[in-house]
């Protein structure tokens, strides 16, 4: 089986790394970690107009009605690029919830205006520290409206509405609500991460107007569905930030002398390079089994998803910090943009689920095959 990307998707992606080599340099990336805001606006209303938040929209919502293929690649060019922008929270998981589960007048609603950009949406899940789990949710919508904590939400201030998971008595034991935030019922506070180039917030529900999304009780399942989708395009992310972490240490090793000679020429810089390429190589192969079940919503998706899942989360975090080590002293230092990809590495291996979580799940998911 052959899981090469196609001529499509390769001149798409030349035309996304030529995009974000002008509209997203390093010093794009410092000025939002130097900054107060949560991402960097006009770069996000460049990416608008290129069309990337409209990729697989349905035509008859608004979007370009392309393939997950198309998506992915965008994905790797952004983890790139160390965007910051608010182009997952919006894409990989609100525009995916509502195709997945919104009803016809929400998708008539909600989907055009996250096409053009004129709605940023995010998904609200965790509530603090731990592992979520259908038990531990405490918020709760009532027969007048929703009430709860949800901590951290990515990109809860820059956000217009949010798809937040309450507990219910019914089903499963959880359900969606979306959640317009600029309403009175809605309280939103800025939260520091390892990596501020990528607002997060608390969002606070007091008796909030809200709306099902999907149906009554049949919340979790719908998340466990939504987070292999989501897994899937995160890990493209890792394995592109991976291997920008991987060049800009090889770029270094060759340039930077000692005892006149390249470090790059000593054995133990050799060594990180090289274990930083066989970890990027092998995490990409994951991603395309990843990539492949997506775009055909195959039955092996939750295994691939969490296959890719994990090497992407191994490779980048690992990438990133013997980019570090391999710049040595100064690459601890501000002055450096190595902490760029440590930050963001760190930010996406437990953005939608840990390690662990994923590695527990790509055993159930084997399982489950075996016993299919």
């Amino acid at each position: 089986m052959n899981f090469e990307f196609g001529e499509e998707q390769e001149l798409l992606r030349e035309q996304a790394r030529g995009f974000l080599t002008n509209h997203c340099p390093p010093a794009a990336v410092r000025a939002v970690l130097d900054g107060d805001a949560d991402h960097d606006a006009q770069l996000w209303e460049k990416i608008v107009e290129m069309g990337w938040t409209a990729t697989v929209i349905p035509e008859e919502f608004g979007g370009l009605g392309l393939s997950y293929l198309e998506l992915v690649v965008i994905a790797e060019e952004l983890g790139r690029a160390v965007a910051p922008v608010p182009f997952s929270s919006s894409v990989y998981l609100a525009t995916e919830a509502l195709m997945a589960c919104g009803s016809q007048e929400q998708k008539e609603k909600w989907l055009p205006m996250l096409a053009t950009g004129e709605a940023i949406g995010t998904f609200a899940l965790s509530e603090g520290n731990g592992r979520p789990s259908v038990k531990s949710l405490q918020t709760r919508f009532s027969g007048s409206g929703l009430s709860g904590r949800k901590l951290p939400v990515a990109d809860g201030r820059a956000a217009d509405f949010a798809v937040v998971v309450a507990g219910s008595d019914a089903g499963d034991g959880a359900s969606w609500y979306l959640v317009e935030l600029d309403q009175d019922g809605v309280s939103r506070e800025a939260v520091r991460t390892l990596d501020f180039s990528r607002g997060h917030a608390v969002l606070e529900f007091d008796n909030a107007k809200a709306e099902l999304l999907g149906g009554e009780g049949a919340g979790w399942g719908a998340t466990e569905r939504l987070l292999d989708r989501a897994a899937v395009l995160f890990a493209w992310e890792q394995v592109g930030l991976a291997d920008a972490a991987m060049i800009q240490a090889r770029d270094y090793a060759m340039g930077r002398y000692a005892f006149g000679r390249a470090i790059a020429s000593y054995q133990a810089i050799k060594h990180k390079l090289a274990n930083m390429y066989v970890k990027n190589t092998l995490a990409r192969s994951n991603c395309y089994y990843g990539a492949w079940a997506l775009n055909t919503d195959s039955a092996e998706l939750p295994l691939a998803a969490a296959t890719a899942r994990v090497g992407a989360i191994k490779a980048a975090v690992f990438a990133a910090e013997e980019n570090v080590q391999t710049h040595g002293g100064m690459g601890f230092t501000w002055e450096f943009d190595c902490q760029f990809y440590y930050r963001r590495a760190k930010l996406l291996g437990v953005n939608v689920g840990s390690e662990g979580y994923w590695q527990d799940r790509l055993i159930t998911a084997y399982e489950q095959n075996n016993a299919a």
